[in-house]
């Protein structure tokens, strides 16, 4: 509908027909709608579609506000900003009102008193979906003000009467009014901000300094929590908690394509001037080691391993490859296993390891990387598949890798050998020089660990033996 034909004033709203909704109403319509068209619930979240987006749809459908409980990575934030896919594109307000009063039922002292002198000739204005959404990190720090809201003291020196309702500056919370609202970590909200936050999800009402405004806000209410400061006892009040209608709890990828899914989603593009290969089993080393991470003994699990961490890795194997290929001159850049080294920068500060000591950390980090390869390496192939090649070092071949050498040297070094050719085909990936010493490293990385070949690893290259 253009602009010019949306209805100006609430006259002229009356007479199209609009029907006034809560904002919940409104949700469950939209989303009731793309159910029966066979859309997504919500675009580009991946890994979800039979655990945590059905119970979200309930939670719409029934009106609930929704706490979601996660670690960090799992995707909470992006559900969050999400919903407002679910509104619709414009509604009405009335023109020049700070918190959206709709202009059947305005609940402000401005439009109330508008609404009171000029009637149904009032004007009304459209806001779109995006201005209905507002989003507060939690922090300890956080004031009624921010919040609900505060005296204006501009308004005062204005020559308004500090008991007129007027002189209130309006917090997020009613800015938002007719819309969604999103908390990050809500556990982190002072107790006394929580009481505020209850007041206005189940009373309605707030106390502003000497005033006590009713404050009817028309409101979908979404939160964020990680699982152990929710449950833990004096993070949340017991009100406000019983104030939500759904739990929802999210989890990381449940499979490596989905992890793989979003890596590549999310990772940023490499410079235009380098063509850039990426080996879908490098990228399944990379998701794998995340997996690993996510089960390992040694590191703490209570904060989770982030989905981010494969995404930053997969983007370093990614840049390693550029700066090679700019360095050697070369015009294809192609990870490799070697590249894995690299990883430290992006893995490190991500992941906790249990009892460390001086060291514990490469070796963590070490143990995961080889459980990653050698899972990888035997999801496509079993070390008898390169007896052709084991016997090359068998009659004294060696091979030095790293990731400063040509890929060219590869192929001079280990000749042509049927298997590698037949193991391009199977990986789908073409035989160019580039690639090729990719899947070399990758294959004699394998044998290694299947404990085919020997392996010196000396000031950052390694040379394979028999």
């Amino acid at each position: 509908m253009l602009t010019a034909a949306r209805p100006q004033t609430i006259a002229e709203l009356r007479a199209s027909g609009h029907r006034r909704e809560t904002v919940k109403e409104e949700m469950r319509r939209n989303l009731l709608t793309r159910l029966r068209a066979g859309e997504p619930l919500l675009a580009g979240i991946v890994g979800y579609d039979d655990t945590v987006l059905p119970q979200l749809a309930n939670a719409v459908i029934s009106g609930h506000d929704v706490i979601m409980l996660g670690e960090r990575g799992q995707a909470k934030s992006r559900i969050m900003r999400s919903r407002v896919s679910l509104l619709d594109e414009r509604v009405p307000v009335i023109a020049g009102c700070e918190i959206n009063d709709h202009p059947y039922d305005p609940i402000c002292r401005r439009c109330l008193d508008l609404v009171e002198q000029e009637g149904d000739e009032v004007t009304i204005a459209w806001v779109g979906r995006d201005r209905r959404y507002g989003e507060k990190l939690a922090t300890p720090d956080i004031s009624i003000a921010d919040l609900i809201g505060e005296v204006d003291p501009i308004k005062v020196a204005e020559g308004r009467y500090l008991a007129d309702e007027l002189t209130i500056h309006y917090g997020l919370l009613p800015r938002t009014n007719r819309g969604i609202f999103g908390i990050n970590e809500l556990p982190d909200l002072a107790e006394r901000i929580q009481v505020g936050l209850l007041n206005i999800m189940e009373e309605k009402d707030v106390q502003i300094r000497g005033y006590r405004v009713r404050l009817p806000l028309d409101l979908f209410v979404i939160a964020s929590a990680n699982p152990e400061d929710y449950t833990s006892r004096g993070r949340i009040i017991t009100p406000l908690k019983d104030r939500f209608g759904s739990q929802v709890r999210t989890h990381y990828p449940l499979s490596i394509s989905e992890e793989m899914q979003i890596m590549e989603a999310e990772r940023h593009a490499v410079p235009e001037d380098f063509e850039l290969i990426f080996p879908s089993f490098m990228k399944e080393v990379v998701a794998e080691l995340t997996h690993l991470a996510r089960r390992s003994p040694h590191i703490s699990q209570s904060s989770g391993v982030s989905v981010r961490m494969s995404i930053a890795n997969v983007e370093n194997l990614a840049s390693n490859a550029v700066r090679r290929a700019a360095r050697l001159g070369e015009t294809l850049a192609v990870p490799r296993i070697t590249d894995l080294a690299f990883l430290a920068s992006s893995t490190a500060g991500r992941v906790e390891i249990e009892a460390l000591d001086e060291g514990k950390e490469e070796q963590v980090l070490g143990r995961l990387e080889r459980g990653a390869i050698s899972s990888v390496f035997s999801r496509h192939f079993s070390a008898s598949q390169f007896e052709g090649v084991v016997s090359r070092f068998e009659e004294g071949a060696m091979l030095e890798v790293g990731e400063n050498i040509p890929a060219r040297a590869y192929t001079r070094a280990i000749g042509e050998v049927p298997e590698l050719a037949a193991a391009l085909k199977r990986l789908s990936l073409p035989d160019r020089p580039e690639v090729r010493a990719s899947v070399i490293e990758f294959v004699l990385e394998g044998l290694h660990l299947n404990k085919r070949l020997n392996k010196d690893e000396v000031e950052g290259r390694a040379i394979y033996r028999r």
